[in-house]
């Protein structure tokens, strides 16, 4: 079990864990070390795995360094400034932020550049030794022969950039001859192939490289001398496959380097202990972790939500109302984020701000489509505090340092309190000063999310979710990827991966499922040789069936499945005789990437928003979008898949008690408070365990809404299978429509008169039972479940998206996927890939535990109001039917108008 500190040290035991040099560091910078960074030094003394618990600004990346650091500087004896003997000198082959060349005497690299394999044996094997091997001279330097010391994982190229440009300016003060270096998926491959080869002392680096490196032959000689591994941002790595993909890349370096130790940072969250699991060897049919440190004196946060002048819309998620208001808030600060939750809301917001920055402040845009090269720019701009605003989503939500940011401002529902708490920490990065924040509703029920989040925030109310199981096609990728390393045996390979908390408690039979898998395809598929991608040789052992196996996984490597992206240029115009004419000029500066499925839609001579202007479309040619700069105000935005975040459940709970509490409504803004006496005058306000289910004719049509609170995803799912509930009971339900909030569907049937005369039973109409057969049914036809299988065989590597010579297409990928996902539903209903489908869209898109619980929650508790119009809770969710289509300050105005004749009704 772990232990948890909140560590305090003398002065004393300062300078027996810190020695002077360092000491002297902290001083010359009117510093003290911080406990909790003192704690992982002596956890580090004791040879102990350790997680961090801090926020932002408290020197989380330092304190997970410093062991590192100090160890490194006593391994080489080194000297003390002002003393009689010289610091050493650097190789002359790196310098701290990993560029080719240190600041040395001597530039040119020294005559011989590499290790032999015996000079790693020293670390090899034993967690005993502290004292790695000493000093090789090479005629013009001197160097440490002791291979890989430290590595760090990110879940951001950016933040292992920044972390390796915050790392150089310790090292090169204390003149620690260290060698740090990045690798990334920008790291040129000249500098990879070196850094296998001759490791620097520190690697920074991201789960999908380590994977790489971990399957490859050499993975022992560039691991065996490894001693820690510091693992960044670790609450946002385990919620996802990535961190199922870097629990796996763990078991595998405990196995190859037994003395390896863990140091886990990470921001607070809702179940430390548990956190800690993932950081240590997991013993069979038992639990460990690590320790847990936390981090205490930070000041508390001052977190606002903005009470607007203006009148506050019932629906949409743009806060165009407030924009005026949000300008203003710019100004009035040196530096600042606005965070938005989409691509298209930021790409629409700046815009927006552009139009009426008649005061020219410097503001940017920042999303992860954006060309790395733009987005860099924007990086170093922030961080050197030349802009006044950047526009920007959950891509800077992680630890990139940028500077003195003086206000985070949120616009819309923040979804849950954590991730708040993580976009706020991006506000001073100093520990014992305020960070300041406002939130920005969109709409009248996100008022209510913002009001529960500020509350959890004062709380300090964290809803992290738990830690996941270990998904299957993940396991599947990591089989073929411990293939292309070294041949292995089932029997080992077993005993390793269990070691990984994620698949603690893996089945033999699942694992061997899963390897027989990636050996045949499985049952329905092994006639097929192309699925055939390891085989056993006469000792057991497996290993790639040939060595093209092995290319594609290298090319195909991670989790992170993404729509077909296409290059879009920027390129002269040739329409109305402002530009060139015939042939498009090839060529043209990059702006970014965007998904195929948008450039589907659009002819030549349409508009659209990217990277921060607007641009008409030219031409598709291969892979390359051509796009010239236009003016036109109804410019359409790209929606892109992914990047709407579902409402917490903790969150979502808060809001039914805020709800239920017409005390509370007192703290809201008026308008807010308004409407919520509206509606309980109209009709009624659900309370805390109930649903209320309202219905009412308009329109020719008969509406049924309800108001589970429960998400989006959630909700569409149950908006699914009531409506197959509704057409066996002749209700002839034409649609429905669901929001973070509430559900409504829409029919011909008379639905007040139905549950009036009991032909429509509710509590039978939401039994939990419809998760059972009902579920099943819609599954077996639902389109949604072939795009759960296509990710999950694209991740296994089933099917391959790339190649050494080419890309497949998406509409290859579809054809391939939904022929395969036929043949196994039919043949092998119970193939790995399938049951890896279901438990993605149970835990995902579906969110079925969420609605399972939601359904066991309302039972027998489910209110029925009959009503001749609708109501006021209604009105946001019927804005919503018929709204995805339409773009811009146009959806805004047709939503003010529908609004209007809504609340009209509402109100009479």
């Amino acid at each position: 079990m772990s232990t948890l500190d909140l560590f305090s040290v003398t002065p004393s035991e300062t300078a027996d864990l810190l020695p002077r040099r360092f000491r002297d560091w902290f001083a010359s910078r009117g510093w003290s070390p911080r406990e909790h960074q003192l704690a992982l030094l002596a956890k580090a003394r004791e040879e102990r795995s350790a997680l961090l618990i801090a926020p932002t600004g408290a020197g989380k990346t330092l304190a997970g360094f410093l062991p590192t650091l100090v160890e490194l500087s006593e391994s080489v004896n080194l000297p003390l400034k002002g003393g009689g003997r010289r610091a050493l000198a650097r190789d002359g082959w790196g310098s701290a932020a990993g560029a080719e060349q240190a600041a040395d005497p001597h530039p040119n690299p020294p005559p011989f550049r590499g290790r032999e394999p015996d000079e790693l044996a020293g670390g090899e094997g034993t967690g005993s030794e502290n004292v790695r091997p000493a000093l090789i001279s090479t005629g013009r330097s001197v160097r440490r022969s002791g291979g890989l010391h430290t590595l760090y994982i990110s879940p951001l190229k950016a933040l292992a950039v920044d972390i390796a440009r915050n790392l150089e300016t310790p090292v090169a003060e204390m003149g620690l001859p260290i060698r740090i270096e990045t690798r990334t998926g920008d790291t040129p491959v000249s500098r990879r192939q070196r850094q296998r080869r001759y490791p620097p002392d520190i690697l920074l680096t991201t789960p999908e490289q380590l994977a790489l490196l971990l399957a490859s032959d050499d993975a022992p000689y560039l691991f065996s001398s490894l001693k820690r591994i510091v693992l960044d941002e670790l609450h946002a790595l385990v919620t996802s496959k990535r961190g199922d993909l870097l629990s796996l890349g763990l078991a595998r370096l405990w196995k190859i380097a037994p003395q390896l130790r863990a140091i886990g940072l990470s921001a607070t969250v809702a179940e430390p202990e548990q956190l800690a699991c993932f950081l240590v060897p997991q013993p069979g049919g038992d639990s460990a972790s690590a320790d847990v440190v936390i981090a205490g004196g930070a000041a508390p946060p001052v977190v606002e939500m903005l009470d607007t002048r203006e009148r506050l819309p019932w629906s949409g998620h743009s806060a165009r109302h407030a924009l005026p208001e949000v300008y203003e808030l710019i100004k009035r600060n040196k530096t600042t984020l606005v965070f938005v939750n989409t691509r298209s809301q930021a790409e629409m917001l700046f815009q927006d701000l552009w139009r009426m920055n008649d005061d020219g402040l410097a503001i940017a845009l920042h999303h992860g489509s954006l060309d790395v090269a733009q987005r860099r720019k924007v990086e170093d701009a922030m961080a050197a505090g030349r802009l006044r605003g950047v526009v920007c989503t959950s891509s800077l939500d992680l630890g990139v340092d940028w500077g003195d940011v003086d206000l985070v401002i949120n616009i819309g529902a923040p979804k849950g309190s954590s991730r708040l708490m993580q976009r706020i920490g991006r506000a001073n990065h100093r520990f014992d000063e305020a960070s300041r924040a406002v939130l920005v509703p969109a709409n009248r029920f996100e008022v209510l999310e913002c009001r529960v989040a500020i509350d959890a925030i004062a709380e300090n109310a964290q809803d992290t979710p738990p830690l996941r199981s270990g998904a299957l096609d993940v396991l599947a990728q990591h089989v073929l990827g411990c293939a292309c390393g070294a041949p292995f045996l089932s029997d080992e390979l077993y005993a390793e991966v269990r070691t990984a908390a994620p698949y603690a408690p893996l089945s033999r039979t699942d694992f061997d499922d899963v390897v027989e898998f990636v050996a045949t395809g499985g049952y329905a598929l092994k006639t097929y040789e192309r699925f055939a991608r390891i085989k056993q040789d006469k000792q057991g052992r497996w290993r790639v069936a040939n060595p093209k196996v092995r290319q594609t996984y290298r090319l195909n490597v991670g989790t992170i499945v993404e729509e077909t992206m296409l290059k879009v240029r920027l390129v002269r115009s040739r329409a109305g005789g402002t530009g060139s004419t015939g042939a498009i000029a090839r060529g043209g500066r990059m702006l970014g990437e965007i998904e195929e499925v948008f450039i589907e839609g659009l002819v030549v001579g349409d508009t659209f928003v990217f990277g921060g202007e607007v641009v008409r479309y030219e031409a598709l040619v291969e892979d390359q979008v051509y796009v010239s700069r236009a003016n036109d105000k109804d410019a359409k935005v790209p929606s892109y898949m992914g990047g709407k975040f579902p409402l917490s459940t903790y969150l979502a709970e808060r809001v039914r008690k805020l709800l239920d509490n017409s005390r509370a409504w007192k703290a809201l803004p008026d308008q807010v408070h308004e409407w919520l006496s509206l509606q309980r005058k109209f009709s009624r306000v659900p309370a805390v365990r109930e649903l209320l289910v309202e219905t009412f004719p308009r329109g020719g049509k008969h509406y049924f809404i309800c108001y589970p609170f429960e998400g989006r995803l959630a909700h569409q799912t149950l908006g699914m299978l009531l409506t197959r509930r509704l057409e066996r009971a002749r209700a002839r339900p034409l649609g429905f429509v669901a929001n973070e909030y509430a559900l409504a569907i829409w029919g011909v049937g008379d639905l007040s008169f139905m549950v009036r005369r009991g032909q429509l039973d509710l509590n039978a109409l939401f039994d939990p039972d419809m998760l059972g057969d009902d579920l099943e049914a819609w599954l077996a036809e639902s389109a949604l479940m072939k795009r759960t299988f296509r990710n999950c065989a694209i991740i296994s590597g089933l099917i391959a998206r790339r190649f050494t010579d080419e890309e497949k297409s998406r509409r290859q990928v579809l054809f391939s996927t939904d022929l395969i996902y036929d043949v196994l539903r039919k043949h092998q209903a119970d193939h790995v890939l399938l049951r890896a489908a279901r438990g993605d869209a149970a835990t995902g898109l579906l969110d079925l535990r969420r609605l399972g619980d939601m359904l066991s929650r309302i039972h027998g508790r489910i209110t029925h109001k009959e009503l001749d119009h609708v109501s006021p809770l209604a009105v946001p969710v019927l804005l919503e039917i018929g709204r995805e289509s339409v773009y811009g300050e146009a959806s805004d105005e047709l939503l003010a108008e529908a609004a209007e004749e809504l609340v009209r009704e509402a109100m009479t």
